[in-house]
């Protein structure tokens, strides 16, 4: 028998995940938490930022410049959003919130320098994303905050708008005819942003174009295949047509998540409880391929084509999903999620899915942190009520909204 099939087999045996069913105790998950947050602070520059601001890798030393900065500042707004969600009464951890924020609104924006690679696009899905967490804080609403928070998010919304793909997605990526106004996107990339876009508009009054939000729901909703996967990206005929096809459910599990949260935070009626169930069942009944291609170092190269910066992505944006179930089913779920996210821990509390680059670092952890955050709050308190775009019908099953953010592979790829 060929290794790859016995490869294959072995996933397949250990599909569900070697996981014991009642999970890491609160004490355990509070200790993990808190050596994730504590190595994003240790690791803070003392500028507020996170990484360097050129090639940390040689096995990534074929993108254009402002990749590395672009990289950079995506994975400097998932740890800004992890402190937010996380931090409490630690005044040195509040220190270093508070730093990061600042840093934030500081950093030189990232610019295109390539015709094909566009990653500043990641360090606009995530930059706006916090930005807007932010605004809604009330830690940040005065006037020494407020202003320069809302003017970053702005230019990071400026780099969506012009980045928006003529199908109406986004992605990081664009191909020839190559163009100011990309020709490609991808499901997830279009999906991390969406809700964003409509808290923006919606609960922060900023004046941005209908239009945007409804063509990238349209293109979302267009990805979404009957198998209960998303595809990788919308084409001419998208579907199944292979056996071990990216576009099955075994290769959607990065995917599947990010874009029922993102379909339902858009007020899509299809995105029933129902919806997000399967969506999470399948998460965990074919959860061995993504610890199959977790740390893998080469993009896609794990079965379904899966690609190791997927795992703590797909993680994240579950934790996302189960906010939006009612509140006395949450604890079940995040029993079977936070394992999954603590067993990848390393001893100083950091964590990476893909190479050991010092964003990936960061983004890493800043994802476990959010995952296992969440956890807690569904343990310990009463999610905060969090506005979605759209309101159910009357006909519709009422889906509790997903608590306000909490902390946000850096990017994948």
């Amino acid at each position: 028998m060929r290794p790859r099939l016995w490869g294959f087999l072995a996933a397949l045996s250990i599909a569900g995940g070697a996981i014991a069913q009642d999970g890491p105790s609160r004490e355990d998950v509070v200790e993990a938490l808190g050596k994730a947050i504590g190595h994003l602070v240790d690791i803070q520059n003392p500028d507020g930022s996170w990484c360097g601001k050129g090639p940390e890798s040689v096995l990534e030393d074929d993108f254009a410049l402002q990749t590395y900065a672009s990289w950079a500042l995506g994975a400097q707004a998932l740890a800004c959003s992890a402190l937010r969600g996380s931090v409490r009464g630690n005044p040195e951890q509040l220190r270093a919130l508070e730093r990061s924020v600042d840093s934030l609104c500081r950093v030189p924006m990232p610019e295109r320098d390539s015709d094909w690679d566009i990653d500043y696009v990641w360090a606009a899905v995530y930059g706006l994303s916090t930005c807007v967490e932010l605004l809604q804080d009330p830690r940040f609403q005065g006037p020494e905050w407020a202003p320069k928070i809302e003017q970053r998010g702005k230019q990071f919304l400026a780099v969506l708008i012009q980045n928006q793909a003529l199908d109406g997605g986004w992605a990081y990526y664009d191909g020839p005819p190559y163009a100011k106004t990309p020709t490609w996107s991808t499901s997830f990339t279009t999906a991390a942003v969406l809700p964003a876009l409509y808290d923006a508009k919606e609960l922060l009054g900023w004046d941005l174009d209908a239009k945007v939000l409804e063509r990238g729901k349209r293109y979302l909703e267009r990805c979404a295949l009957p198998n209960g996967a998303y595809s990788y990206s919308l084409e001419p005929v998208t579907g199944v047509d292979r056996l071990e096809d990216i576009n099955q459910v075994q290769g959607s599990l990065g995917r599947i998540q990010v874009c029922n949260w993102a379909l339902h935070r858009a007020g899509v009626r299809r995105i029933t409880p129902e919806i997000l169930r399967e969506g999470l069942e399948n998460l965990f009944r074919y959860h061995g391929f993504l610890d199959h291609a977790r740390t893998r170092p080469i993009p896609h190269e794990g079965f379904y084509a899966n690609a190791g910066y997927f795992y703590f992505f797909a993680h994240y944006y579950a934790a996302k999903v189960i906010a939006l179930l009612p509140p006395a089913e949450r604890p079940a779920w995040y029993r079977k999620l936070v394992p999954h996210l603590i067993k990848t821990q390393w001893a100083n509390g950091g964590a990476s899915d893909f190479l050991r680059s010092p964003y990936m670092v960061v983004a890493s952890t800043s994802f476990l942190a959010a995952g296992l955050q969440a956890d807690l709050d569904a343990i310990e308190s009463k999610p905060e009520s969090e506005s979605t775009s759209g309101k159910p019908s009357a006909s519709e099953p009422e889906v509790e909204p997903t608590p306000q953010a909490k902390p946000q592979e850096g990017t994948p790829k």
